[in-house]
C-alpha cells in the first residue's frame, strides 16, 4: 500500500526487453541499504518490484520487471532512458497517512485536456498554481467525485470539479516542483488509480440494486 505522496523523482537509466516483458533500470536518491530485493516501489503509479539494487553516487539504481499486463494498461511501455518518474516506497505500519490509501494497481489512463495557470491561496499567501483538466476513461469516470481523491502518476490529488468524463485538479507550486507534474502538458497520458473507497462503495451499491431487482 502507498499514500500517493511522492518521496523522490527518479530517472529511467535503461530499458530492455519487448512487449511481453521489459526490464527497467531507474536511478534515484534512495539509500540502497533500505531497499531489499523484492521491495515494492510505486513508479509513477504502478507498484513494481525491485529485482536488483546497485549503489551509486547520491543513491542507487534499482531494476524492475514490467510484464505484458502492466505494459498494456499503463504508460510504462512508453518509458525511455531519461524519463523522470515519481517514486514512493511502500507504506509501513505507523507511517503518517498524509495522502489517501493507494494500491499501486493502475485502473486506466487519463489524458490531460488542458493546463491553466491560476492563483491559489497557500498558507494565507496567494501563489501561482496550475489547474489541470483531465479526461478519464468512460468506465472509470463514475468513480471520480468532486472533493474526492484520485491518484495520478503516483500523486494523491483532490478532485476540484467533475463534468461528464472530465475532471480538474489543482497543483500548488510545491507539488509542481517536487514531482514530474511541472513537465506535464496537454495531450500527455497519466496513470490513473481511482479511490479505493469509491470503487467498493460503487460495487456495494450495484450489489444492493441487483438484490432489490
Amino acid at each position: 500500500m502507498f499514500t500517493g505522496l511522492v518521496s523522490d523523482v527518479g530517472r529511467v537509466a535503461a530499458v530492455s526487453g519487448d512487449s511481453k516483458l521489459k526490464r527497467i533500470a531507474i536511478d534515484c536518491a534512495y539509500d540502497p541499504a533500505g531497499i531489499l530485493i523484492g521491495a515494492s516501489i510505486a513508479c509513477s503509479g504502478p507498484c513494481l518490484t525491485a529485482v536488483t539494487v546497485t549503489k551509486r553516487d547520491g543513491g542507487c539504481t534499482f531494476e524492475v520487471d514490467a510484464a505484458a499486463e502492466t505494459l498494456a494498461r499503463t504508460t510504462v511501455g512508453e518509458w525511455v532512458p531519461g524519463r523522470r518518474v515519481n517514486l514512493e516506497r511502500s507504506l509501513r505500519i505507523g507511517d503518517e497517512l498524509g495522502g489517501h490509501l493507494v494500491t499501486g494497481h493502475v485502473d486506466g489512463l487519463a489524458e490531460i485536456v488542458a493546463r491553466e495557470p491560476v492563483t491559489a491561496k497557500v498558507d494565507d499567501v496567494w501563489a501561482p498554481s496550475e489547474r489541470f483538466v483531465l479526461r478519464a476513461p468512460a468506465h472509470l469516470s463514475r468513480f471520480i467525485a468532486e472533493k474526492g481523491s484520485v491518484c495520478l502518476d503516483g500523486t494523491s490529488l483532490t478532485v476540484n470539479g467533475v463534468e461528464g468524463d472530465t475532471f480538474t485538479v489543482l497543483l500548488i507550486p510545491h507539488t509542481l516542483a517536487v514531482t514530474t507534474w511541472g513537465e506535464r502538458r496537454a495531450g500527455d497520458r497519466l496513470n490513473l488509480e481511482v479511490d479505493l473507497i469509491a470503487r467498493y462503495a460503487a460495487r456495494l451499491t450495484e450489489a444492493r440494486a441487483a438484490v432489490a431487482g
